[in-house]
């Protein structure tokens, strides 16, 4: 008997004053306010954030149900801020967000890039998983990144230029200077590897550098120093 006044209040309601009062509780926060702090969420946590993580998040003034009732489910509020749940992403929004962190790089993106990048890109291991590698996403996502032959025949090029502009073979140290003014170039890690990373690898590398100078009639003397052109 106690709850009939309960039901009652409840079967009293009017149905269009409850939905304009709903209405009106939802209308205290934008869906850009809501993305804001979804996204400020992410950069907190350094990733996408579950809707628990949300919630239990002291930095956060909305609550994950007002997320809800605005886009419909978290997931896609989370698409709104430009974060895609693991589980969820499909290969053409994994693509999607190279393209797009390319567009802002002005580059293809890098496996640091997308490090640096957490909570608008899933992990770069997502990748490897979906694709097999970076490379393979980047080549399918459309950016020019070579493999095989092509990557060690890019890094010769990327050498005669430094070893134009050092005035010398390039040495390990010489290219991670250049990397960190030209992220266009391989890393030093990259060429490197290359050669399997044994004993005599860099020295290997300069062999192929100092032959593609001598093609273009260019002199290298013994200790990796051009010689200037008389």
């Amino acid at each position: 008997m106690a709850d009939k006044p309960r039901y009652r209040a409840l079967a009293s309601i009017d149905p269009q004053e409850l939905a304009e009062f709903q209405a009106g509780i939802r209308k205290r926060y934008t869906d850009e306010q809501i993305v804001a702090e979804i996204v400020a969420c992410a950069e907190r946590l350094g990733r996408s954030p579950t809707m628990r993580e949300f919630a239990a998040d002291s930095g956060t003034a909305v609550h994950p149900q007002t997320v809800i009732e605005h886009f419909g489910s978290w997931n896609a509020a989370k698409r709104a801020a430009g974060l895609v749940p693991r589980r969820f992403a499909t290969r053409e929004e994994l693509l999607g967000l190279l393209r797009t962190l390319g567009e802002e790089l002005g580059r293809p993106p890098t496996a640091r890039d997308i490090d640096e990048h957490k909570g608008r890109l899933p992990s770069k291991s997502l990748y490897w998983h979906t694709f097999g590698s970076l490379t393979n996403a980047l080549r399918e996502a459309g950016f020019d990144v070579p493999v095989g032959e092509e990557r060690l025949e890019r890094a010769v090029d990327q050498g005669v230029v430094l070893a134009e502009q050092f005035g010398r073979l390039p040495k390990f140290a010489d290219w991670a200077e250049a990397r960190r003014k030209d992220e266009s170039l391989l890393t030093e890690w990259q060429v490197y590897r290359m050669f399997d990373a044994r004993r005599g690898a860099w020295s290997t590398f300069q062999f192929l550098v100092r032959q593609r100078l001598a093609e273009q009639g260019k002199d290298v003397a013994s200790d990796g120093t051009l010689q200037k052109q008389k």
